[in-house]
């Protein structure tokens, strides 16, 4: 899932309880000052509080101080003033080792009542902390949601959610329209050919045409390499053809995928990257500064864009295709689920609620998000403007690809496709050690059914 995507095995009992077991204002996590609301009967739309009864809930994050931190402080700050007997305690675990501290919180049962969780396989893997949201969360509140399927058994639309999404998120190109502009580049691309031809008019101008490095990530700085990869897939897969790289139908090293990470891998050599493309720190700078002409990110970096460039900038579907694009990544990457150790799930159940509700759509758009909610719209232009290529364009929404393989390709793919785009590994070398990666999950994580 997008940017904090880290798939490293967690070691259950590493962690100190005392740790997981504090809450921001030192009071124990799960604890009232008056005791627990009934966890019967349905929470209304809008999170009601239960039964007016006072209750603090604790709710652990790992977005450090980034656009979603803001968006959470905003759901938190709405949602007590409207219900001034619930108290929401907002804990900031570190990143690197949240889901440690998480399954160690959950082992001891001293951890929050509400969990930041990454959607997708991520949700699956950790599903046993969670508790499934029928018959809490109210109906109504479900159907408004999105991206729900991302967070049930085998990504079934029908299922029964563990995780209401925060928000809709893209990974996505972004380009200066002012530098399109000087350097006499009419439209923006669309394929390969009108991408590279795009980057010499670009270079020739002055412009670094696309713009990578590992500045930007919040797990790490590392390059990351799933946006690009999601663009190369869709343009290679259909939606539901990425099942086949989950089952193994498709091989990660066909000879279909190599010639598309070769295509990938000459951007270097035909002058659209940096140099440093796995090593640049201020990658994100260089865009914000008008050096570089397009950067592929997320819509976590939307506002900050916005903020620098104004009317300049606009977003474009990465166009890594021989052939027009017809898909564009649109999905819900995270969001909070309840914990099997809450002692107050139905309060917790009224705050999820509260998301889907036009205090809670506002309080993620007012922090530069875009709400996950159906027909839902944004403040932000850029970010409207991405939801305009499915609603209006026609384009296919798909998943991040780095949710829906196993994490043991994604680790696997994190060590060696870097050094592809970078030009020190082939595509067909990497891809194979990505393949054999597959080829070494136990049976059941290489089935039809994803888990």
């Amino acid at each position: 899932m997008r940017k904090r995507q880290l798939w490293a095995a967690v070691a259950a009992a590493v962690v100190a309880v005392t740790v997981a077991a504090c809450s921001s204002s030192g009071q124990p996590a799960d604890q009232s000052s008056a005791g627990s609301p009934s966890t019967s009967g349905a929470a209304t739309g809008s999170g009601s509080g239960g039964s007016g009864e006072k209750v603090t809930l604790t709710l652990w994050h790992n977005y450090g101080t980034e656009q979603n931190a803001v968006a959470t402080q905003n759901l938190v700050d709405a949602y007590t003033k409207e219900h001034p007997n619930v108290t929401i305690n907002l804990v900031s675990q570190p990143a690197e080792n949240y889901f440690s501290l998480l399954k160690a919180s959950a082992i001891s049962g001293s951890g929050p009542d509400i969990a930041v969780m990454w959607t997708g396989l991520f949700t699956l893997k950790y599903k046993n902390l969670l508790t499934p949201l029928k018959g809490l969360v109210p109906d109504d509140a479900l159907a408004k949601m999105d991206g729900l399927r991302w967070t049930t058994d085998n990504f079934d639309p029908n299922g029964n959610p563990y995780v209401i999404p925060l928000e809709t998120q893209f990974y996505i190109g972004f380009y200066n329209k002012d530098a399109f502009s000087k350097a006499g580049v009419s439209a923006v691309p669309t394929t390969w050919d009108e991408l590279f031809n795009a980057c010499t008019k670009l270079k020739t101008a002055g412009y670094t045409p696309v713009v990578y490095g590992n500045g930007g990530q919040s797990l790490g700085a590392e390059f990351y390499p799933w946006y690009d990869t999601s663009y190369v897939e869709i343009g290679q897969l259909s939606v539901d053809d990425w099942r086949n790289l989950y089952d193994g139908k498709t091989a990660w090293n066909s000879p279909g995928q190599v010639a598309a990470f070769q295509k990938w891998a000459s951007m270097k050599d035909k002058g659209c990257t940096n140099p440093d493309v796995l090593t640049k720190t201020d990658n994100v700078n260089d865009f914000l500064n008008g050096k570089a002409a397009m950067i592929i990110d997320g819509t976590w970096d939307t506002q900050k864009f916005t903020d620098a460039l104004g009317d300049k900038v606009a977003a474009f579907v990465p166009p890594f295709s021989d052939s027009p694009i017809k898909g564009v990544v649109q999905y819900a990457g995270d969001g909070f689920g309840i914990t099997q150790s809450s002692k107050h799930k139905q309060a917790a159940a009224d705050f999820l609620a509260f998301i889907a509700s036009d205090a809670g759509m506002k309080a993620v758009d007012s922090a530069g998000l875009i709400p996950d909610v159906k027909g839902a719209s944004t403040s932000n232009p850029v970010n409207q403007q991405m939801l305009q290529f499915v609603s209006k364009d026609g384009m296919t929404p798909y998943p991040m690809i780095d949710n829906v393989i196993q994490g043991d390709v994604v680790d696997v793919g994190n060590k060696v496709l870097p050094p592809v785009l970078g030009g020190s590994t082939d595509a067909k070398t990497a891809l194979g050690q990505m393949n054999d990666a597959w080829q070494h999950l136990a049976e059941d994580q290489r089935s039809g059914q994803y888990k």
